[in-house]
């Protein structure tokens, strides 16, 4: 029977209560620091947001930030936190110096609660302000104070504030910082605030030529640019662009320093901005995919009052510069229109390879056009027959509510999909089944998205051919075997995405799923393991003579275990780019390449053989033996 509805179940949070109950709403996902996304990440965010503002201000040229273990600190030389109204600012919802438009016109954090919540969810919180040769300092725990400086004191050092903080591991669980996602960050302020200096550990980041810079390094050991990057600079607007001879397209972009992940209004108008500039140059009507394939670009602009899609300022919605200014479509439209034309006209050279690359793709994309149209009659006949694909009812592209929930499980072969296809949620959970081994495309043009069967069938089961807005499947899991030919599918299929659907990993579609490699057991107890430690562990608790199965392959599963492991309490690894974009084609060349002799050099260095690992496990096993013996 339904409980009563009445006044006592109507509750009131404070904020500090909501934003520790519904860290969500405020920072996006937790995470553990695997993913650049994670929560951690945006907390550090938020605190040198703030140093970052300051320095935007003109105070201050240098912010420090040190890692110890779990805990940050960070010291920015800007104005200091007013001394009266640190604890205010520290922990007041809704308190800050940003909604004074005087004080910070184009500022990332207008709404007051960026460093609160970093003190709300941090274990340990500490603000100290240096203003004026005074200064004060709070310390928090979960968003209470433990110690406060009640007045100021002297202090000879140099102006600015100083903020320490360690996330909660009661929140953020077993979490660690990844370095390359921190640096990464950082490398993306200094690019965006040239004269800046942000310092890592001693290590220093800082750029001379702003997005010109960020191109420069992230085209590295990629792809080549095929003429000289633009990059053009005006008040409140940096555009920096190039074409390379790959397909696809790859922007960065930014908004008063934020870097917006999703996009947004200003990437938008961007986008077509570009078009629109090149088509009135060259006096021709080239389609907009066409002038796009291959580019690779970013935008930074300052806008008053921005309004983000979210507390985690990952996608631009405003519609205006300034609030009573033009749009930013206009805006940018305009400035493309003058900037990049006077470029194209003085560097009549460059403006020639970039036509040269437009018509090249046009010509690739009605090369494309009949094989299409054969993959897509083939694709039609693989969703009414094709036995490979096992659906599901509910999709992503749809407005259900628990589209959100469907997944597709990869496998290799009919006994590892027989497994999974009774074990599953035949209304959330579908399986794809590889005839074995796909091919390796590193290097091969998106041809073989539509000549080769296996993969169109895969792409035509996404439906990803024109992008992810029509994707079936929020979750596109890997399934393979834990032995060596499992682990190259795994391989070639991430190619496969990596090559021609890039955003299905960015945007967090695609998983490797767990499962385990042993089963220890006793008359009593099951213990399923996934790592050697905790195959370990269960031999110990389930002395004296457990019996334990090596699972090799998933088909030696039983459906009546699998579903253990692909329901509640599924275990999946996120697939992720590198944070570096030239990392991607390093690694892909490296692993995916010719068989280079380095490559086997590392392989002979690195290779384990089932033995070795009984071998590890003996020493266990005879010691449990000896204890039995003498029981």
């Amino acid at each position: 029977m339904a409980a009563n509805y009445t006044e006592d179940h109507i509750r009131s949070l404070e904020p500090r209560e909501h934003i520790r109950l519904r860290p969500g709403m405020y920072i996006g996902k937790l995470g553990d620091g695997t993913a650049p996304d994670d929560g951690i990440y945006v907390l550090l965010k938020e605190v040198i947001d703030n140093a970052i503002d300051e320095f935007v201000m003109g105070n201050g040229k240098v912010i420090e930030i040190e890692l110890d273990e779990r805990r940050m600190r960070v010291r920015d030389y800007g104005r200091g936190i007013p001394l009266g109204k640190l604890m205010d600012c520290a922990s007041v919802i809704n308190t800050g110096a940003k909604y004074d438009s005087e004080a910070f016109k184009k500022s990332v954090g207008l709404n007051g609660v960026g460093i609160k919540a970093v003190n709300f969810l941090s274990e340990f919180f500490e603000v100290q302000s240096f203003r004026e040769g005074k200064t004060k300092a709070i310390e928090f725990a979960e968003g209470l104070v433990v110690a406060e400086m009640k007045k100021p004191r002297d202090s000879a050092e140099s102006a600015g504030t100083v903020v320490t903080f360690e996330p909660d591991s009661g929140i953020f669980g077993d979490y660690s910082w990844n370095l390359e996602y921190v640096e990464q960050m950082l490398r993306n302020y200094a690019y965006l605030n040239t004269g800046l200096t942000l310092d890592f550990n001693g290590k220093k980041f800082k750029s001379k030529d702003g997005l010109l810079d960020l191109l420069n390094e992230n085209l590295q050991g990629s792809e080549p640019p095929i003429y000289p990057i633009v990059h053009l600079v005006d008040h409140d607007i940096e555009v920096a662009f190039t074409h390379t001879e790959q397909s696809g397209e790859e922007y960065y972009s930014f908004v008063n320093g934020q870097n917006t992940t999703m996009g947004g209004t200003h990437l938008s108008a961007f986008r077509e901005a570009i078009v629109n500039t090149i088509r009135t140059y060259f006096k021709k009507q080239y389609d907009a995919g066409d002038i796009r394939s291959g580019i690779v670009a970013a935008i930074s602009v300052k806008v008053e009052e921005p309004v983000f899609e979210s507390q985690t300022k990952t996608k631009l919605g405003s519609l205006y510069m300034a609030p009573n200014g033009e749009t930013i479509r206009t805006f940018i439209g305009n400035f493309l229109g003058r900037h990049l034309d006077n470029w194209l006209h003085r560097n009549r050279e460059a403006a020639g390879i970039m036509q040269d690359k437009i018509v090249r793709s046009e010509r690739e994309r009605k090369e494309l056009k009949d094989i299409k149209k054969i993959a897509r009659e083939r694709s039609k006949q693989t969703r009414l027959y094709n036995k490979k694909l096992r659906d599901c009812r509910v999709h992503y592209n749809t407005k259900h509510k628990q589209a959100e929930e469907s997944t597709i499980f990869i496998t290799e072969g009919d006994s590892a999909s027989g497994s999974i296809t009774k074990a599953r949620n035949v209304d959330l959970q579908a399986v794809f089944s590889l005839r074995g081994k796909p091919l390796n495309c590193y290097g091969l043009t998106r041809q073989i998205c539509y000549q080769n069967e296996e993969f169109n069938y895969l792409q035509a089961a996404l439906d990803i051919e024109d992008g992810l807005e029509s994707l079936r499947y929020n979750r596109v899991v890997i399934a393979t075997d834990a032995d060596v030919d499992g682990m190259h599918i795994r391989l070639l299929l991430m190619t496969f995405f990596i090559q021609f659907f890039p955003d299905l990993i960015r945007d967090g579609h695609v998983y490797i799923l767990q499962t385990p490699l042993f089963r220890v057991r006793n008359k009593k107890t099951t213990r399923y393991c996934y790592t050697d430690e905790e195959r370990r562990s269960a031999i110990e608790e389930l002395k004296p003579n457990p019996e334990i199965t090596r699972f090799k392959g998933l088909g030696e599963i039983s459906p009546d275990e699998f579903k253990h492991f692909i329901g509640a309490d599924i275990r999946l690894d996120p697939v992720q780019m590198p944070p570096k974009p030239k990392m991607i084609e390093e690694l892909l060349a490296f692993y995916m390449g010719k068989n280079t002799p380095d490559r086997q050099e590392f392989i002979i260095k690195n290779l384990r053989v089932e033995a070795d690992i009984i071998e590890e496990a003996m020493p266990v096993r005879e010691a449990m033996a000896v204890e039995a013996d003498a029981a």
